[in-house]
């Protein structure tokens, strides 16, 4: 696979199903910051984490390169002439959301109960959950965006919301495993 095709100079990418439309359009948004994302969950990966947590976020980003897929592939290119359909792949669904609220659960059971708003720091690694996790939020209303344009899979937007929460969860975790305090947030009074 060559990886300049020269197709795109001119400001235009294609989408699943061969639309062409300008780089800025919504849905290279979408997946583009899915992207992003992806790329900031690995730099997670790349730290000193448990076996769990590194095969949890392997498994998301392979769920993030899915995710980007169907975001790609606009609602009337999805059906092939021939009746089958397009990505040929396993699709976001219930069971990749329920994943997520299982892990979610897994590690709030180890958690002490929140009282305050939490900032985020405290060391690298939950500095880095955190912004996978704004990331995340990003990807969601720009997606939830392009819902209101055009037809995207409601697991998307399911998902991606479900993720922020894991990655907050996992933020909170990793603080622990780091033994590095919360630092709760208290407004300052003047």
């Amino acid at each position: 696979m060559k990886i300049y095709t020269k197709t795109g100079d001119k400001g235009t990418t294609g989408l699943y199903g061969g639309t062409r439309v300008p780089k800025y359009h919504l849905r290279i948004e979408a997946y583009g910051t899915v992207d992003e994302l992806n790329s900031n969950i690995g730099l997670i990966r790349d730290q000193k984490i448990s076996e769990h947590i590194d095969t949890t976020l392997l498994r998301i980003q392979n769920e993030l390169f899915t995710l980007g897929s169907m975001l790609a592939t606009p609602e009337e290119k999805k059906i092939l002439k021939s009746g089958k359909e397009r990505l040929n792949i396993p699709k976001i669904n219930n069971e990749s959301v329920q994943y997520l609220e299982n892990e979610i659960d897994l590690m709030n059971e180890d958690l002490p109960a929140m009282t305050h708003f939490i900032l985020p720091g405290g060391h690298t690694t939950v500095s880095y959950c955190h912004i996978a996790r704004c990331v995340c939020r990003r990807a969601e209303r720009i997606s939830v965006q392009l819902s209101n344009e055009e037809t995207i899979n409601e697991h998307v937007l399911i998902y991606l919301n479900r993720l922020s929460d894991y990655l907050f969860v996992l933020a909170r975790k990793l603080s622990i495993d780091n033994q590095s305090a919360e630092t709760p947030w208290i407004p300052v009074k003047n």
